[in-house]
């Protein structure tokens, strides 16, 4: 299946640049040898097929009634039309506007169902196509923590950055894609895990410990809890309710590179660049180029610029021992959750990309998302001169 040829291609091509950079550093002379680079065209990534994809994984927006009818249509198109398996969550079908359509009864029946967190569809489904806006890319993402399947996304929500397709010729574009005729973007993930302290509370019997000094509760160190997260745009870390400035330690292979202290840090991939980091002030950075972006939220320091780390590096982010209050983490705005003092979040690059399938090419795409969706630089046109300056 392509799912596992894409995290295989993957890990052999970070193998061959490790290969590469080790050749050049191992070879570096002040000769007179002349280097000649090639360097990869993004636009020849192509999808692939080892054999014909048979399921399909559809996504929705929920509670969106301008998305039934496109669900209905492209439903009956997969499963009348090219006899494929459709996949879709539960809580799609009990939305009543398709649960007392008659007339869609006979195409429901033929669908299988996945409740999130509890049904394991990782490899079952050869593609996924998602209707609605960015936020259905991220929750794709979300249900696949290991190899991801190609994912065809239709712009049917309100940014659309991240779902370069339009509905309007859908049955002709699915075509394609089945077909295997279509260009893809590997944009990579970061990979997350999180250790907490796990503390259990416990009330002492008449409150008198054994030692006889008065408690009414303890704290009880059991061990640790680990938790690990897939994250297609960004881990922001921030200080959450509280109204002190946030103050935690950023970690980069083991070295201590900064002390955040501001609202927070925002630890992006390329693709989440355009996101929450961009808010921020940081660049937009193509999702072919291989890098980790760390931004910082409203830094309480006139000199703390985001920066771009190398993708294989190793980022840690602890509370720093004199922090005033806990901070908040969440991933790709979900699964927001405590960090209190002892716990620990670490971020790398995951070897696990969720490919994304091209209506053009990654580049052509890219710059259309800036212009239509950012309006990337927008600006009236300077007129030129009428006539001609006279010369002095």
């Amino acid at each position: 299946m392509f799912t596992h040829l894409t995290a295989i291609a993957f890990a052999r091509l970070l193998e061959r640049n490790m290969k590469i950079l080790e050749h050049v550093m191992n070879n570096l002379s002040f000769s007179r040898t002349t280097w000649h680079w090639h360097i990869q065209d993004p636009a020849s990534q192509r999808l692939t097929w080892n054999k014909p994809p048979k399921s399909v994984l559809v996504i929705k927006k929920i509670r969106d009634a301008s998305l039934l009818q496109p669900f209905k249509e492209l439903c009956v198109y997969l499963t009348e039309e090219n006899n494929m398996i459709v996949y879709v969550e539960k809580k799609v079908l009990e939305d009543p506007a398709i649960a007392n359509d008659d007339n869609f009864g006979p195409v429901k029946k033929k669908f299988c169902t996945f409740r999130e967190d509890y049904d394991d569809i990782s490899n079952q489904i050869d593609f996924i196509i998602c209707l609605g806006g960015d936020g259905t890319l991220l929750y794709a993402s979300s249900l696949f923590q290991g190899s991801v399947p190609p994912v065809m996304a239709f712009h049917l929500g309100s940014l659309g950055f991240l779902t370069p397709f339009n509905f309007e010729n859908f049955q002709s574009q699915v075509t394609q894609v089945i077909e295997g005729n279509a260009a893809l973007v590997l944009r990579s993930r970061l990979k997350v895990k999180v250790v907490k302290e796990h503390r259990e509370k416990m009330t002492v019997q008449n409150g008198i410990e054994e030692n006889g000094v008065v408690s009414t509760n303890m704290e009880k160190e059991v061990g640790k809890q680990i938790m690990q997260y897939q994250v297609l745009n960004e881990v922001v870390v921030d200080r959450g309710p509280s109204s002190y400035l946030s103050n935690v330690d950023v970690f980069l292979d083991g070295h201590l590179i900064t002390t955040v202290q501001g609202d927070g840090v925002i630890v992006s991939t390329p693709t989440g660049s355009t996101a929450y980091a961009a808010a921020a002030g940081a660049s937009m950075i193509h999702p072919n180029v291989p890098a980790i972006m760390i931004t910082p939220i409203c830094p309480h320091s006139l000199s703390f610029r985001p920066i771009v780390v190398p993708a294989g590096v190793e980022l840690k982010i602890m509370l720093s021992p004199d922090a005033r209050n806990t901070a908040w983490v969440s991933f790709d705005g979900r699964k927001r959750q405590e960090i209190c003092h002892g716990d620990s979040i670490s971020i790398t690059t995951s070897c696990y990309p969720l490919p994304s399938i091209c209506f053009r090419d990654p580049v052509s795409d890219w710059f259309e998302s800036l212009a239509e969706c950012l309006h990337w630089n927008v600006r009236k046109k300077q007129n030129n001169f009428a006539v001609e300056e006279e010369e002095f």
